[in-house]
């Protein structure tokens, strides 16, 4: 895989020309015919303007003129606008058959548009059917304005009771704004503690620990016990699993995943009209499996999420470019924990297409995890020349802040991969390079300084020491797997298995795998035992 556009920042962007290359062949075959709904429009020129963007790879202004010698370069910004927003509207009309939010709000501009023509009562009706879909849905900032829309009909329509239904709307108004604020606040709480994960990882040290219990603890415990809505449910579910995740109690942020997915199984009616966070809460679930080791039930729920996604994904692009992202992940996750690390490789052709599809559309923060999982599959594999160039990918981001942790385990795992390679002439440099990056991040550990310090070592190591050497990095290293903070390093790379594999001379992965069986066996073993005990009353 080279480095192909999809690895680059696209240099220039024209919002209307992305729109139309992310078009389906049948949504271009609908807008044709909306936009040639009426006589004459067959030759109009936002419609030569979209075939001509449809022609091109890359959009290219003078490719344009060239091409619609009868638009004038004056005239395209404003032909480009005026195509965007015909785009827009036939999508919408489009789609508006498959999502229930888009439904919710057509409905509530036909409500203002009979509400205009004096039609008070059809509008009402109207309204109180779109009412009870929006409250079925917690869509709350839609009930917002339907609430408002029925203080107007109830303005036109004076009557005796007119105080009592001014006080029941002022009180459902009410209502609904604490749901909003309290969605509000639930969803920011949320969204600061991913933010975190993506800046730093996991917490580093107690320091960081005291800082995220001090801020998101009592904001959190605010909700404990609180009579919640289906969508605060869901974002104080969500802000309990990351903020357990960074702190680094992995039960309890699975526990919370668990109730983030389960959650959605009893009102199977919101997974449409929330799809992401259903999806991402599966994510959530698999990523605490892959932590705990818990092989079997990953599986499961891997394949569980793979069926799950047939229907989810077809809702639209983007549900599908988010199903597939989690999916790749799940399954490099499956290899490398399985230690069949040769056998995974066959993903990466597809990876690389996803890449390429979706590119401009996905962030850093989401290309950087498949790139370092792609480059942990080809060093496990003993593909070092792999493993650097996906690496490269990682540490050629010009940000620091972003996934700071992955920045610096990728530098780390680069020095394992040029140690491996032989590509070690200027190991010295690259040692100093790495060590001054990652005490830069604030992120110098004792293990890091303990594997650093032994690779600054290794030139005035004698062959026949090596082993003996390795055994005692081995030994001082195994410690940290119990470390509350250390252990986080093992998240990333597993440096044991690799200086296990230099101690007995066995490949990588021929160690991963061997620890990997024993320990499916082991755990078979506490169940037959666990059987029998039953079984037999003891």
């Amino acid at each position: 895989m080279g480095k192909t556009n999809s690895h680059k920042k696209a240099e220039k962007h024209e919002a209307v020309f992305d729109l139309v290359k992310l078009m389906s062949k049948a949504e271009k075959r609908n807008f044709k015919l909306y936009a040639t709904r009426l006589d004459g429009n067959e030759d109009a020129k936002f419609l030569k303007l979209f075939n001509c963007l449809d022609s091109l790879e890359q959009y290219d202004e003078a490719k344009v003129l060239a091409q619609c010698p009868e638009i004038s370069k004056q005239q395209l910004p404003n032909l480009k606008a005026h195509l965007y927003k015909q785009l827009l509207t036939s999508l919408r009309l489009l789609n508006v058959q498959h999502s229930t939010t888009l439904q919710i709000r057509e409905q509530i501009d036909f409500v203002k548009i009979l509400f205009d023509k004096g039609l008070y009562t059809e509008a009402q009706k109207v309204l109180e059917k779109v009412e009870a879909k929006a409250k079925a849905t917690e869509q709350w900032s839609a009930v917002l304005d339907i609430v408002d829309l029925q203080r107007q009909l109830k303005v036109l329509s004076y009557s005796s009771e007119m105080s009592y239904v001014a006080d029941k709307t002022a009180r459902a108004s009410g209502v609904v704004s604490t749901m909003v604020n309290n969605i509000a606040s639930l969803s920011l709480l949320s969204v600061q503690c991913y933010a975190l994960h993506q800046n730093i990882g996991f917490a580093r040290s107690q320091k960081d620990l005291d800082r995220l219990n001090n801020y998101f603890k009592p904001k959190i415990d605010a909700y404990e016990g609180k009579a919640m809505t289906f969508t605060e449910t869901f974002y104080f579910y969500q802000v309990k699993a990351w903020f357990y995740y960074i702190s680094h109690h992995t039960t309890l942020s699975y526990r919370y995943a668990l109730k983030w997915v389960d959650h959605f199984n009893t009102h199977p009616e919101m997974k449409e009209v929330m799809y992401d966070g259903y999806m991402r809460g599966y994510a959530h679930v698999l990523d605490g499996m892959y932590l705990m080791h818990k092989y079997k039930a990953f599986v499961r729920t891997l394949e569980e999420f793979e069926r799950e996604t047939k229907s989810i994904s077809t809702l639209n692009d983007n549900a599908a470019m988010i199903s597939q992202q989690i999916l790749f992940t799940g399954q490099l996750n499956k290899c490398i924990m399985a230690g069949t690390y040769k056998e995974g490789l066959w993903l990466v052709k597809n990876i690389d297409s996803y890449l390429k599809k979706y590119g401009d559309r996905l962030t850093i923060h989401e290309k950087m995890p498949l790139y370092y999982k792609v480059a942990t599959l080809y060093f496990g594999d003993g593909n070092y020349h792999k493993c650097i160039e996906y690496l490269s990918y990682i540490i050629s981001v010009k940000d620091h802040n972003i996934r700071r942790d992955l920045q610096c385990y990728a530098r780390m795992l680069n020095l394992m991969a040029l140690y491996d390679a032989q590509l070690d002439f200027n190991i010295d440099y690259q040692i100093r390079s790495v060590y001054s990056f990652i005490v830069k991040m604030r992120d110098m550990t004792e293990m890091k300084d303990v594997l650093l310090s032994f690779f600054k070592s290794f030139g005035n190591i004698n062959a026949i020491d090596l082993k003996k050497e390795l055994k005692i990095l081995y030994e001082r290293l195994k410690p940290y797997e119990k470390h509350r903070y250390e252990r986080r390093t093992f998240y990333y790379i597993d440096i044991l298995s690799w200086l296990e594999s230099k101690i007995s001379g066995k490949s990588m992965g021929q160690i991963v795998r061997e620890k990997f069986e024993a320990s499916e066996q082991q755990e078979q073993n506490r169940k037959d035992k666990k059987w029998f005990n039953r079984i037999f009353g003891i």
